[in-house]
């Protein structure tokens, strides 16, 4: 199965327990439960919320049966990690994008928007004004797949019919299907690009940097 938080593939060990047994109009058995695991990788604990019918027997021989239904209850839907590493002005932005998806893509897509705006400005030297054109000037400076995510970012939310999300990125519009979801993936990648995978490095170089001060050798400048 699929961690909801980090997105890594573990082992299924989810816990079941159940919360409720009881019969609809119709006279048929109906229960819920929930359906718990904590991530072996990241630490976090996601829950499902299921439905599905009960066979008769005593209260504390009742067990589940034929999963109706099937709800991720936490993480809420939209929920997404950001990096450590990234600064707070783009954190606070994204996350507050990934909670209100649910909700409201529109302002999720305005967030990412203006989030994206300030990233590619103040960390990929942007220096037009309007996020297509600085998407035109980052992106040849990215690697390929990563240019191209980001050059989708303006075909996905069709900028041509609307420029509003172009000249006022965090203005609050309808979005195009999947939009607003896209962005926040977009934003992860360059989240990774401009500053996890940088700090990776440095970590790398300062161990080896260790390693030959301690053999008397030349540092790593």
């Amino acid at each position: 199965m699929i961690c909801p938080h980090c997105k890594t593939g573990i082992y299924d060990a989810a816990q079941n327990t159940a919360i409720a047994f009881f019969q609809r109009k119709n006279g048929s058995n109906y229960a819920w439960r929930t359906r718990h695991q904590q991530c072996p990788e990241c630490k976090e604990v996601f829950i499902y919320l299921q439905g599905g019918g009960w066979a008769t027997g005593a209260p504390n021989q009742r067990t589940f049966t034929n999963l109706v239904e099937e709800h991720l209850i936490w993480p809420q839907e939209g929920y997404r990690i950001c990096p450590a590493e990234t600064p707070d002005n783009l954190k606070k932005d994204f996350l507050e994008a990934a909670a209100v998806l649910p909700i409201s893509p529109q302002a999720s897509a305005a967030l990412t928007r203006r989030c994206l705006q300030h990233l590619l400005r103040d960390h990929g030297n942007a220096t037009k004004r309007e996020l297509a054109a600085q998407i035109d000037e980052v992106a040849p400076m990215l690697p390929g797949s990563l240019s191209d995510q980001l050059h989708a970012v303006r075909n996905i939310g069709n900028f041509a019919a609307h420029p509003q999300k172009s000249t006022n990125s965090g203005e609050i519009l309808e979005v195009e299907p999947q939009e607003a979801e896209w962005n926040l993936e977009v934003l992860e990648e360059l989240f990774d690009h401009y500053f996890v995978k940088p700090a990776l490095l440095q970590k790398r170089k300062e161990a080896l940097n260790k390693k030959l001060a301690e053999a008397g050798k030349p540092l790593l400048a």
